[in-house]
C-alpha cells in the first residue's frame, strides 16, 4: 500500500479518536455549562463525525484493494468482463 494512503488512513483514525474523546467530554462534562439540548446536539455532531472518520479508511482500503485486483487482471467485487 502506498505510504501516502497509509498516512491518510492514519489521519482519519486519529481524527476519529479525537472526535470520540470530544464527544465523550461533552456528554460527561457538558451538563455543567450547557443546556441539555446543546449537549445532545454537540455530542451527536462529534459522534457522527467520528463514525465518518472510521468509515472513510474502510472505504479507501476497499477501493485500493479493488484497484489492485483489477490491475492484476483478476477483476474483483463488481468487476465486469
Amino acid at each position: 500500500m502506498d505510504e501516502k494512503l497509509k498516512r491518510r488512513i492514519a489521519m482519519f483514525y486519529l481524527a476519529g479518536v479525537i472526535n470520540l474523546v470530544l464527544g465523550l467530554y461533552v456528554v460527561v462534562q457538558g451538563g455543567a455549562f450547557l443546556e441539555s439540548s446543546k449537549v445532545m446536539t454537540l455530542s451527536l455532531f462529534f459522534f457522527a463525525f467520528a463514525a465518518v472518520d472510521f468509515y472513510f479508511p474502510y472505504a479507501m482500503k476497499k477501493k485500493w484493494r479493488d484497484e489492485q485486483a483489477k490491475a492484476m487482471g483478476r477483476g474483483g467485487p463488481g468487476a465486469t468482463s
